[in-house]
């Protein structure tokens, strides 16, 4: 039974990736058609970010009470019924309406699932399931550019809406198969749900956090601004720095299918260390007077180490924490790190206009700093 719920769990990531790219390819279309400037994307994006982060922290109480696979079917079946009023919205205002469903959904779904495979399957699974995220986010955009070539961008939003609407159904019609173990799970679902205070007092709390959020405004940011770094750093084409950038993704996705079988041989903790390096390795290239190819390398680089810290920061946190509490700390983390892709990017575009597009290199190293720090401490912590 486990192995066919592992399968749907698999397929869930696919589509948990799915949305993700489709609001940054359909806006110029959708944005001449509403009629409203082009940074109104950002407003729909921090709706959307607003609602994952509620949904983030209230996943414990919600799991707590329904079990993680209704939590999961009514997660996907929100984002489903969100991505389809997508599909049929004529203004600019019921984007925004409908962007707080979407948000409420992705963040229950990301949280729960999470929780679930960290503490009933292995560490590769983990990186192999992220992996399969990476999967659905490349596959976006080509389903969005089908739809394109028939002029009808809403139809992009239409096809992924039905792909979430069939895996609704599979779960709903799945739901035994997510029965809770009768060991720590069965424990954790009696447990009292946690106060954001009382989990920020469990010893390495703190520190799981700070790291989950320096990582994820590290990976955000690299990722958004790499191609403009390119650009104005070295005179790169934007073509050419376009498909670089979209290398950094590349080399996370193929990094975390390589994390599963290193996983054979080293624990989280060293995978974490491994990935910290690799990144370290790239901002080092792209420090040095070398030239566009050495920083091109040094993102690409980066993109590899990415590959296996968050899957294996999440996976760790019942090892840290133990399973009745590792559901509260997960939801909290995931909203720190739903925090630090919304606004730390942002704050380098700032710096970078002040200063210089040049700094991304000390940018993304000050994030590494700190975050390899945060873990250290947390190592000491549960030693």
């Amino acid at each position: 039974m486990f192995s066919l719920l592992l399968v749907i769990i698999y397929i869930s990531f696919i589509s948990l990736g799915l949305p993700d790219a489709l609001l940054g390819g359909a806006w110029p279309t959708m944005q001449q058609e509403f009629g409203v400037p082009v940074s109104y994307a950002g407003i729909i994006s921090m709706i959307i970010c607003m609602g994952t982060i509620v949904s983030s922290l209230l996943s414990d109480r919600m799991t707590k009470y329904f079990g993680t696979g209704k939590v999961t079917a009514i997660s996907v079946a929100t984002t489903a019924a969100a991505l389809f009023g997508f599909s049929v919205s004529d203004s600019f205002i019921m984007l925004c309406i409908i962007a707080v469903p979407y948000g409420l959904g992705a963040g229950g779904v990301d949280a729960s699932i999470n929780n679930y495979a960290a503490v009933h399957y292995a560490s590769r699974h983990l990186s192999w399931l992220h992996c399969m995220w990476g999967i659905g986010a490349s596959a976006g955009p080509y389903i969005l550019a089908a739809a394109m070539t028939k002029g009808e961008w809403n139809l992009g939003y239409r096809w992924v809406a039905m792909v979430q609407i069939v895996l609704t159904v599979v779960l709903f019609l799945t739901l035994p198969l997510w029965k809770e173990q009768k060991t720590q799970e069965e424990n954790s679902l009696k447990a009292k749900p946690l106060s954001i205070k009382e989990i920020f007092a469990i010893p390495g709390a703190k520190e799981i956090m700070t790291a989950f959020f320096c990582y994820c405004a590290l990976e955000s940011t690299a990722g958004l601004w790499a191609s403009s770094y390119l650009v104005m750093q070295f005179g790169v084409t934007e073509e050419a720095a376009a498909g670089l950038a979209t290398l950094f993704y590349t080399g996370i996705t193929v990094g975390r299918a390589a994390s599963g079988f290193i996983t054979y041989k080293l624990n989280d903790k060293n995978m974490i260390r491994l990935g910290s390096t690799i990144i370290g390795l790239g901002v080092f290239a792209m420090l040095l007077p070398l030239g566009e190819k050495a920083s091109m390398a040094g993102i690409v680089l980066a993109g590899l180490g990415c590959a296996p810290v968050y899957p294996c920061i999440i996976h760790s946190t019942p090892g840290h924490f133990g399973a009745d509490k590792s559901q509260a700390i997960i939801g909290v983390q995931m909203a720190c790190a739903y925090i630090g892709s919304c606004f730390m990017p942002p704050l380098f575009g700032i710096l970078a206009n002040h200063i210089s597009a040049g700094i991304l290199p000390f940018y993304l190293g000050a994030l590494l700093v700190l975050m390899t720090f945060a873990m250290e401490r947390l190592n000491r912590i549960k030693a």
